[in-house]
């Protein structure tokens, strides 16, 4: 997601080399590639218009200061405007009423609300909330037993309706029963259609009125490009929303909802669906999706993930062979990968790594198939070979194929992989990482 917007705003600090100030003149060639990399993203044509001009009031009289290079004020100039055209920071739901808090889901159909509702309720539930699932959905047949299973999967009460029933009615029973029953929150999903009709809005807005909900949020596909400008436009005018949660980010769209809705909707982003698994909503911080796009990672994202499903003693054990730049074997590599599908995959991990470290691990197993044989190929070595695999071979090789079930060529491209991953850790180890963070603080990093 964005990938390409990245890729171009990090080639726009060439045009800026050797400037002590940026001027309206020499800012003129990189305003027009930002333009071209938000308009190419996908981002709505009034937002790239507001966003240049404010990008251009901002930067005109810069002063390029310390060891900052032309490049990277400009690049902090874009990133804070980037930041506020988002929302400038999170917002969390807003939870504090007299129990059952209601959470009114709207969206059109196939932009991810009843997966959502999962997502959310266990969220809530890792928050020592007691949680309630309602489906107001009665036209779609499969709508009410999806978020069932999902319920049933996550341990999460589900209020029982049918179809048939008036959604109104399935809205009012499940509040009563909610509060009857000393829940702290009830998630209500509703009906979609595959595109906006006055009937649809009607609906939602009698259930609006229904449940009086604390929260309205608006679940867009991030996938929709400019669509899912005018849907949201549609809703805010339809609803009084509270926020925007924004599904599919993990896609290869070009993302541009990601930084229309918000400035459309005038309601700030909360969530981000970032896997299709039940832990895959993550509160939404503008500073760090800025930071993302700008080809600066996002760290905190990483440690958050990590403090959750990592053992800290082997991550100890491993952060003292980076620093030591020396010592990560084989072996470390399979707990690394088992590890790292605990916490969404390599790709989840990859997306959220500065831009060097991230290119430097492009050639790593993403895909779960491929780091389960790559963990089987590792297993069918002898300690001694994980340990040092300079010695292996093409005798130990052919043994190792036959052992793991795979061809010569796919452990010739595991040790490929290792060698590259060993050379990123070297580079962590030597301080490359510091100066890296270093670099950050001004713009991209690499860019000096």
């Amino acid at each position: 997601m964005l990938d390409s917007l990245t890729s171009r705003l990090a080639g726009i600090v060439r045009t800026l080399r050797g400037q002590a100030r940026l001027t309206e003149s020499n800012i003129e060639g990189a305003l027009r590639e930002v333009r071209v990399a938000l308009l190419e993203a996908d981002v709505a044509l009034p937002v790239v218009r507001e966003f240049i001009a404010r990008i251009k009031v901002k930067a005109v009289g810069e002063e390029v200061i310390g060891s900052l290079t032309p490049g990277q004020a400009f690049v902090g100039v874009v990133q804070r405007e980037l930041t506020e055209l988002m929302g400038s920071r999170n917002d969390a739901l807003n939870l504090a009423v007299v129990p059952p808090a209601v959470i009114l889901l709207a969206g059109l159909q196939g932009s991810g609300k009843t997966t959502t509702a999962g997502k959310l309720a266990k969220l809530l539930g890792e928050q020592k909330k007691k949680v309630l699932l309602a489906s107001c959905d009665v036209y779609r047949p499969a709508a009410i037993e999806q978020l069932a299973i999902l319920a049933r999967g996550l341990g999460i009460e589900m209020f029982a309706s049918r179809a048939g029933q008036a959604p109104e009615a399935i809205a009012a029973a499940a509040h009563d029963y909610a509060r009857k029953h000393y829940h702290d929150v009830v998630i209500v999903d509703t009906a979609g259609r595959l595109a906006i009709d006055e009937a649809m809005m009607q609906e939602i807005r009698r259930l609006h009125d229904v449940l009086n909900p604390v929260e309205t949020l608006f679940v867009v596909d991030s996938m929709q490009g400019q669509d899912a400008v005018n849907v949201a436009r549609t809703f805010a005018e339809a609803l009084p929303l509270t926020g925007v949660v924004l599904t599919k980010l993990d896609g290869d769209a070009r993302g541009g909802a990601a930084l229309s809705v918000r400035h459309v909707t005038g309601r700030p982003i909360k969530f981000v669906g970032v896997s299709e698994k039940p832990g895959g909503l993550e509160p939404f911080f503008p500073e760090r999706m800025a930071a993302r796009i700008l080809g600066m990672g996002d760290v905190l994202a990483l440690v958050e993930e990590a403090r959750k499903n990592v053992d800290l003693e082997d991550a100890e054990k491993l952060a003292r062979k980076v620093k030591s730049g020396k010592g990560f074997d084989l072996e470390d590599f399979k707990n690394q990968m088992q590890q790292m599908k605990k916490m969404g995959g390599l790709s989840a991990l990859i997306d959220k790594l500065p831009a060097q470290l991230a290119q430097a691990a492009q050639g790593a197993p993403k895909d779960e198939r491929v780091i389960g044989r790559t963990v089987g190929i590792i297993e069918s070595m002898t300690p001694q070979e994980r340990a040092r695999p300079e010695i292996i071979k093409a005798s130990r090789k052919r043994r190792i194929a036959a052992g793991a079930g795979v061809s010569v060529q796919e452990v010739n491209r595991l040790l490929g992989q290792f060698e590259q991953i060993q050379k990123m850790m070297k580079m962590m180890g030597k301080g490359g990482l510091q100066k890296m963070m270093r670099g950050m603080k001004g713009g991209l990093p690499g860019m000096r």
